[in-house]
This record gives structure tokens, sequence and C-alpha cells, in this order.
């Protein structure tokens, strides 16, 4: 068992958070997490009132709390009324600024988690308010500004938070698959960690079977980060963030190329749409982190939270009695 400042401040079991991944993170997974002893997040995403309402109420009864990206909240202000008025375990809040938002989510009584990727995002958040900042490395999978990496990012950050804001919690992101990365984390300095592309792969996750298959036979080096399919998307996301997601004919075709996918939109931009549909991962994206080479079956989420929760803390132990026999 481990027992950190975020199971203490959560009342929680496991120091482990459900990645809210639009769409991705529905009830069924959030539930699930927050049931074998870790946090559930709703993914929010891009902002679906219909989706929100309806998986806000699936939930009813176990504690989760949502996360929204916050450039499209911004255009859709009303659906953080929607999450406040379901009472969430917590708010979080990625890619933007989260000052807009800080005030409405603590006069809530609602902790407010907000996702960095620099230093400077660091600050931002602290000066917002923020009760946990998420320190994501480029290693994540789905969008980011990857220029960090998580094993140098969470310490930077866990400094910055002890010199400026000591009571704040730190969570580490982006590669985190296993106990390793758990145990890692907790060493650098975190409080815990959020997961995204290890609880992608799970029974409960509203993720295609042919695409967790696919990922389940890829790894880390079938990766990459990438504009090309928010271009085909027309998801207008701000510099400086892309996604990392698997390789596939799609992203080898267009990848470098984005001015002229840009010109020929249209005729690709349907392409795409039959791709989904038919569940074509040739050219429909699997948004994964690296940490996909460490995911080789597809688990209850439950099983997920508890294993790597039991691994960690033996990790975590076994080192301990020979870190004391060494200092001594």
């Amino acid at each position: 068992m481990l027992t950190t400042r975020l199971t203490h401040a959560f009342g929680i079991e496991h120091p482990v958070v459900l990645a809210p991944m639009d769409v991705v993170s529905g009830a069924r997974l959030a539930m699930a997490v927050t049931d074998a002893g870790g946090l559930g997040l709703l993914g929010g995403g891009y902002g679906d009132e219909r989706w929100l309402k309806r998986e806000f109420a699936t939930a009813a009864g176990t504690r989760v709390g949502c996360g929204f990206i916050t450039w499209s909240l911004a255009r859709r202000p009303g659906l953080l009324d929607i999450a406040l008025e379901h009472r969430p375990a917590a708010v979080m809040l990625s890619f933007g600024d989260p000052a807009p938002f800080a005030d409405r989510i603590r006069a809530a009584g609602v902790p407010l988690i907000c996702q960095v990727h620099t230093l400077d995002q660091a600050r931002q958040a602290l000066d917002a308010g923020a009760d946990v900042v998420v320190a994501q490395g480029g290693e994540a999978g789905g969008h980011g500004a990857g220029t960090r990496s998580t094993f140098t990012l969470v310490p930077d950050i866990a400094d910055l938070i002890a010199d400026r804001s000591p009571g704040t919690l730190l969570l580490g992101a982006g590669g985190v698959a296993d106990g390793r990365g758990l145990a890692a984390a907790l060493a650098l300095g975190a409080d815990g960690v959020l997961v995204g592309t290890r609880f992608w792969a799970t029974e409960e996750a509203d993720a295609s079977a042919r695409a967790q298959a696919r990922a389940v036979a890829a790894d880390g080096d079938d990766t990459l980060r990438t504009t090309v399919y928010d271009i085909v998307r027309r998801y207008d996301w701000p510099a400086p963030y892309d996604a990392r997601l698997l390789r596939n004919q799609f992203v080898e075709r267009w990848h470098g190329r984005e001015s002229e996918l840009d010109a020929h939109l249209t005729e690709v931009a349907a392409e795409f749409t039959a791709a989904l549909a038919e569940q074509d991962f040739d050219l429909a994206n699997v948004i994964v982190g690296e940490g996909v080479g460490l995911v080789r079956e597809i688990l209850p989420a439950g099983e997920v939270v508890r294993r790597m929760a039991q691994d960690a803390a033996a990790r975590l132990g076994r080192w301990a009695p020979r870190t004391a026999a060494l200092g001594g």
C-alpha cells in the first residue's frame, strides 16, 4: 500500500489517477478506476453537453471528476457549470490558461487540477491556485507541448512547488504504464501519477478493440508527435501543441507535408471520416504514448490499478532497507 499526500487529500487507496482522455474516459472507465482505489476522471475533452450529462448520470454514486481542454471550454463555458452541478471529485484543466475558470471551481469547493508541460505553465497554474499540478512529459500520448521529458520535468516542477507553494500536490504523467513508472514518479518528487495509455488499453475504455489490438502489437518506437490529425479533423489547436500517436500509412504520407495536406483537405477529410467509420487504422488515428510498448494485453482497469500500486510498493520497499543500510 502506498500512502502519499494525494491519497490523504482525496481519500483514495492508490496514488493513481485516470487521465481524462476525450470520450475514451467515459463513466464505465472512470468508475472502474475509482472503485479499484484510484481516482477516475471523465474525459470532457472538447465539450459535448449531452455526453457530459449522460456520463455523469451513469457515474452517479461513484466519486469521479472531469477534465476539459481549456481553450475549447472557453468557447463553451456552460459545460463547467454542468460539471460543477454534479459535485465532481476534481476538475482538471489542460492546454490553456486556467485562470478564467479557477475562481468558479474553487468557489464550488472542488479541487482544481492543472496539467502543464513547462515551468512557465506550472507557474501560471500555481498563480491560478491549482490544488494539483500534473507535470506531463513529451512521452505522453495525445496532445502536449512535447519538448520536455517526464524524467526531468517532474523534479523541476517538484522543486518549484516546494519553493512557491508547498501545499500543492504534484502528479507525474507521460510514459507511466506500470509499477516502475509509478515508483519512479514518486522518487522524483511526485505525489502520484496520471495515467492515459495504459487505461486506454483496458476493457472499460471507450476505444475500438481493433485499435487496441494494433496498439498491443506496437512499441514506443512506433509513435511520433505530429499535427496531421488536427489538420484533417479541423481542430484549431494553438501552438505549440501537437499530438503523439501511432505511425500508420496516413501519418507516413502527410507528416512533414502539412501544407499539402491543407491544400487537399476536403478530399482527405472525407477519406479520414470513412476510415473512422470502417475502423481502418491504416488511415484513422490511434492516440497512444510511448508507454504503449509496455502494454501487452487488454486488462480490466481495476486490475491495472492494483498491479501498478502493488508493483510500485514492492519496488520501493525493496530498495528502502538497502538504502538505509548503505546510509548507516
